[in-house]
């Protein structure tokens, strides 16, 4: 399968403006016959806190349409970030829509953000989403997350993909980029991790979307800047590795939870 690194400097809280360069990038990755292209979190409008200026119903959803028409139009399929305000309080959602326009997942953000605003402004989601897209069993998540392991080991008793959008500060980029690769490693999984770059919302944001293999390689790095990025991947890498180095099956989540249980004060 082929992946498309969709990093963006998409400015901030500006969607026409964002919609023009997402188009220009899913033409340029239609060229490299990219079969997943994944944008950054907040995809259209960056890490916003203005939930009701800029949060829209999944049934309603002018973001979802935009990506819908994109990917049934250019024949691959799309990954990106939204803010969604169903309820009164909003959720951080990453979607993925097929070539032929079908939501094949839409998981909203298991842990918002409280070292900045964003645990003010968004709940937290309760469950995983996962599809399969070209044989891969894909699970996306979304920036914060990517610092508690437990949610990655309970997608990767299936899938062999995680993908985590983000709009994740320079200042901490040596933790993103650790990260990615660490799970990767502890899961026997293909990572994908593509962050934002540029400025935004008075942050500054260096890039460095990867893709990392399941023995932790660097298959690709964007570094800094707006551009697409391509990589290929194979999910029979990461079954065989699985079957050679039978990590998984030595793990003791049954205990793990007792263990957290009785260390609590």
């Amino acid at each position: 399968m082929r992946i498309g690194l969709g990093q963006l400097d998409m400015g901030f809280e500006n969607k026409e403006h964002t919609k023009k360069l997402c188009e220009e990038m899913i033409c340029a990755a239609a060229k490299e016959q990219v079969d997943l292209l994944v944008f950054p979190e907040m995809t259209l409008t960056g890490f916003t806190m203005k939930t009701r200026e800029f949060g829209e119903s999944v049934k309603n959803s002018e973001t979802l349409a935009f990506f819908r028409n994109c990917a049934v139009l250019h024949k691959m399929a799309i990954c990106f970030g939204l803010p969604i305000v169903d309820t009164e309080k909003a959720e951080n959602h990453c979607m993925i829509v097929s070539e032929a326009g079908e939501l094949l997942a839409d998981y909203a953000k298991i842990h918002p953000f409280s070292f900045g605003t964003e645990a003010k402004h968004y709940t937290g989601g309760d469950s995983l989403a996962s599809c399969v897209i070209k044989e891969h069993i894909a699970t996306p998540f979304v920036c914060y997350d990517l610092r508690f392991p437990e949610i990655f080991q309970a997608a990767s008793e299936k899938s062999t993909l995680l993908i985590v959008i983000a709009n994740w500060p320079s200042t901490r980029r040596e933790h993103w980029m650790t990260l990615l690769k660490a799970r990767a490693i502890e899961n026997q999984a293909f990572v994908i991790g593509v962050n934002r770059a540029g400025h935004g919302g008075g942050l500054k944001y260096s890039g460095d979307s990867m893709v990392i293999s399941p023995v932790g390689e660097v298959l690709a790095h964007a570094k800094e800047g707006h551009g697409l990025t391509v990589a290929d991947i194979s999910p029979e890498d990461a079954l065989a590795y699985r079957t050679s180095f039978p990590l998984k099956s030595d793990r003791k989540p049954d205990l793990y939870a007792k263990l957290l249980q009785s260390s609590k004060p």
